[in-house]
């Protein structure tokens, strides 16, 4: 049953005959005559009874009445959540990504996009690695990736951004006798608690570790229990600035010589972006200093 058959039949009923029908629908009245005939043809049914002046509706057409009014109703009601979508009223963005981005630049791309679009919701999923992000992006399961832009990202569209600045947090006793801007190669003679099971951050750290010396005494994927053994004195680690400005800031922070940056840019899903995510690309370009405009992108 096509949708302007039921609103035709409902506006029959309500005005209680063609003529006026179908000067509310701004059409000729043997177009409305036709279309009501092409209705009850299809449901086999008689909906009015004709033989007075006014058009009185059948036991069928009574039925149908009660469903057309339901079905015109949940129409409109699809309509409003819609365009509440549209208008950034309503809806979720899913955005995936891994430890190295779950913290910086994650957390404040995520505030500035509620501060900005308060009626949006956003679900965060956790990846293991750059090739767990693209799975993601892959299967459907989110619509944007934030992933180290020097990663393989195949045939995904991609949005650069801004690069993270890596320094050592280093607890007082293991960074005694070491200056405040400290060479590479003086950190393989540091413990290092990092997360050694993402290969691409693994090679981005590769001057800093001695596998010899065994420098990296604890492997943990967990931002929060890396942030602990440090406080407790048992390694040093290698994170963001941002971050051991806000979570380690009773610990030393050593800057590396030459520095050691880390690039970051947004990946997307194929096909037409929802309003909720085009409004988070618009506030990670904002956080990154970028102008706000979402709409170009180009492969790394």
């Amino acid at each position: 049953m096509d949708l302007h058959l039921v609103t035709y039949f409902v506006a029959v009923v309500d005005h209680g005959g063609i003529t006026k029908a179908a000067q509310s629908l701004y059409i000729s009245q043997p177009s409305l005559s036709q279309a009501i005939r092409t209705l009850e043809k299809r449901l086999g049914v008689t909906l009015f009874d004709r033989t007075g002046r006014r058009l009185e509706l059948t036991e069928a057409g009574r039925k149908l009445d009660d469903a057309a009014r339901r079905i015109l109703a949940d129409v409109e009601r699809a309509k409003q959540k819609v365009d509440a979508v549209r208008e950034l009223q309503a809806g979720r963005v899913d955005v995936v990504t891994y430890a190295a981005f779950s913290i910086d630049p994650l957390v404040d791309v995520v505030r500035l996009f509620r501060e900005r679009f308060p009626s949006l919701a956003v679900r965060v999923l956790a990846a293991d690695g750059p090739a767990g992000v693209l799975s993601a992006l892959r299967s459907g399961a989110a619509e944007i990736g934030v992933i180290d832009s020097s990663a393989e990202h195949a045939t995904f569209s991609a949005i650069p951004m801004t690069e993270q600045e890596l320094v050592v947090a280093a607890p007082d006793a293991l960074a005694a006798g070491l200056p405040d801007t400290v060479s590479r190669s003086a950190i393989r003679s540091v413990p290092l608690v990092i997360d050694h099971s993402d290969q691409h951050t693994a090679t981005l750290f590769a001057d800093l570790i001695d596998d010899a010396a065994r420098n990296v005494v604890v492997d943990c994927p967990l931002p929060a229990a890396i942030w602990n053994l440090v406080e407790r004195g048992t390694a040093a680690t290698v994170v963001p600035r941002i971050v051991a400005d806000k979570q380690l800031a009773g610990v030393r922070q050593l800057a590396l010589d030459p520095p050691l940056t880390r690039p970051w840019g947004l990946v997307l899903r194929s096909g037409l972006l929802s309003p909720a995510a085009l409004a988070f690309i618009s506030a990670a370009r904002a956080h990154s200093g970028l102008s706000p405009e979402p709409t170009e992108t180009r492969d790394w």
